[in-house]
């Protein structure tokens, strides 16, 4: 198996890759984005205008112009260069001002080189499980973030969302009524493990997902000096009906969330 540095790089390679494809499917009106990780991620943050908020791994930078819009001033990173490019084109004016720049959030003294005690607040959304190492990131955060700031994340949720998961539907004859129950099987959870995957059917290219229980994940955080303080687990509403084939996740799974939006604050 590569080492990280070696798993890094080629996830920088597979998203610069996938960066034009990702652009053209990936915005404001994304289920994912506007029905679970946004909405819980702006209520977590709690924004106040013209706070510096740093966006960690922000791809073509969805949510960071949302960020913008509340009126915060966003530092936006990604490691992919394409992906920076793409968030570029899409700058809207706003009460806000975003500045993107080309960094890897697997890089502790860069992430430092910032600036100590800076931001109010950092978010990552739907990017965590697609970072190769978080303890330089987490060390990082302590010291850039201000002493009462927070950063909020939102990922696929390990527990019902990871690369080891299928997604079912049974048809059941229930007394003359055939009934389809729809659930999620888990094969594997408490080891780490790296596999390759699609984010979006028919991507250029697969990427890897860095699969970690939540015992390893927010140990990684504890250890850096984190609290959690606040989580919520979001599942698409049962009206909402949607996706590119039967099994997606805006389609059955009322009842399981799949993706996960945690607040860490540094410990007093």
């Amino acid at each position: 198996m590569d080492n990280v540095s070696e798993a890094n790089a080629r996830q920088a390679q597979a998203w610069n890759t996938n960066a034009e494809f990702w652009d053209a499917r990936m915005d404001e009106s994304h289920d994912f984005f506007r029905l679970l990780a946004w909405p819980a991620s702006e209520r977590l943050l709690a924004l106040k205008p013209d706070q510096q908020v740093l966006d960690i791994a922000c791809g073509n930078g969805v949510s960071s112009r949302a960020l913008a819009r509340l009126g915060a001033n966003v530092l936006a990173l990604d490691f992919a260069e394409n992906m920076i490019e793409a968030a570029r084109r899409r700058e809207q004016p706003g009460p806000g001002v975003i500045d993107y720049r080309v960094l890897d959030a697997t890089d502790e003294q860069a992430l430092c080189n910032l600036g100590e005690g800076r931001f109010d607040a950092t978010l990552c959304t739907m990017a965590l499980m697609d970072i190769a190492d978080l303890d330089p990131l987490m060390a990082a955060l302590t010291r850039v973030l201000k002493p009462a700031g927070c950063f909020v994340f939102s990922m696929l949720h390990p527990c019902f969302n990871n690369p080891s998961t299928i997604q079912m539907g049974e048809i059941e004859d229930r007394d003359g009524d055939l009934v389809t129950t729809w659930s999620v099987k888990v094969s594997r959870y408490m080891t780490t493990e790296r596999r390759g995957g699609l984010a979006m059917p028919d991507q250029p290219v697969p990427h890897t997902y860095f699969h970690r229980p939540l015992s390893k994940l927010l140990g990684i955080a504890f250890n850096a000096g984190f609290v959690l303080d606040a989580m919520e687990e979001q599942a698409f509403p049962p009206e909402n009906r949607g996706g590119s084939t039967i099994f997606s996740w805006n389609g059955h799974f009322a009842e399981i969330p799949p993706v996960l939006v945690c607040r860490l604050r540094l410990a007093r």
